[in-house]
């Protein structure tokens, strides 16, 4: 049986638009990174964690005993594609340790309401059906077949125009990137198209574990989902 070497990268920059220094800010006495890094250290099949970061905070979270490196300025504003800060993550680690890694897991700091469950099955689903790369969604409370619409040229229409679907029942089924759970195959990342190809896969997730924190509103929500926990 194969072994398969498992980076996990978290991103976390020090700054964000949508709500200030949210990679920091704290809920139940901790802060939000921590929730990620610290269920990433919980997880078996991972071999290294490396942290992307800008952050003096997060460094010293981290510490000594843990990865990180300081990111470039270029990859630490809000238009760089997430995708080039885990390509860098991942050539940092590789020189870092000095391995080539089979399997790159990316978990978004701004989802902490997964659990070691959802880690731990998503990847199990990545290997059985053999998938390049996989990513974790929630079924969506809109459907473009059915109730979202687009305003164009002044003109009012459905998202899909299909006048086929009466009721959201009947539509088919479409889902949320949760902004979660990231698996790739190294050449899958390294791809033209790492995100979606002939093999991509996807892990379902309840809703009330798919929250992505974007703003204030966001922000509560989480924040009294795991004072429940």
């Amino acid at each position: 049986m194969r072994i398969f070497k498992v980076l996990c990268t978290i991103c976390a920059r020090r700054g964000s638009k949508g709500l200030k220094n949210k990679n920091i800010k704290v809920i139940n006495g901790k802060p939000l990174f921590a929730y990620t890094f610290e269920l990433a250290k919980k997880i078996d099949f991972i071999d290294n964690i490396i942290v992307s970061t800008d952050s003096d905070f997060i460094k010293k979270y981290v510490g000594k005993n843990y990865s990180w490196f300081l990111r470039k300025k270029k990859l630490s504003n809000d238009k760089v594609s997430k995708i080039d800060v885990i390509k860098d993550a991942v050539l940092k680690a590789e020189k870092k340790f000095l391995v080539k890694y089979d399997i790159i897991l990316d978990l978004d700091v701004t989802s902490p309401l997964r659990i070691k469950k959802d880690i731990i099955n998503s990847y199990n689903l990545f290997k059985k059906k053999k998938y390049k790369n996989l990513f974790s969604v929630t079924q969506s409370a809109k459907n473009p077949y059915f109730n979202m619409i687009e305003l164009i040229n002044n003109k009012v229409k459905l998202c899909k125009n299909n006048f086929t679907y009466l009721t959201r029942q009947s539509a088919p089924k479409v889902y949320d990137m949760n902004a979660s759970i990231y698996f790739w195959t190294r050449g899958a990342l390294f791809s033209k198209n790492p995100l979606f190809n002939k093999k991509t896969g996807i892990y379902i997730m309840p809703k009330q574990r798919s929250f992505d924190i974007d703003s204030i509103i966001d922000f509560v929500i989480v924040k009294n989902l795991l004072n429940e926990k």
